[in-house]
């Protein structure tokens, strides 16, 4: 059984869940499944990277778009100078 302190922290955990513009996903690693196989995308503080050939040579693919797509707006952006 849950102690009340735990209930409360799982009614934060449920309201922050529901408040996107609280996070900001600095950096990770995930495995996307592409009609050609698995590639690996990774996000570091603003770079993006993929295992994918046409990753390699255009510095951008359907991987990496379809991830920063899905966490739109919850992503690091380093300020431009």
């Amino acid at each position: 059984m849950m102690d009340s302190s735990m209930i409360g922290k799982v009614e934060k955990a449920h309201r922050y869940a529901q408040e996107r513009d609280r996070f900001q996903f600095l950096t990770f690693q995930v495995m996307v499944r592409g009609d050609n196989g698995e590639y690996l995308v990774t996000y570091d503080h603003g770079q993006w990277s993929c295992n994918s050939e046409y990753f390699k040579n255009h510095g951008i693919d359907s991987h990496t778009m379809a991830v920063e797509r899905l966490l739109e707006g919850m992503l690091y952006e380093p300020e431009k100078v």
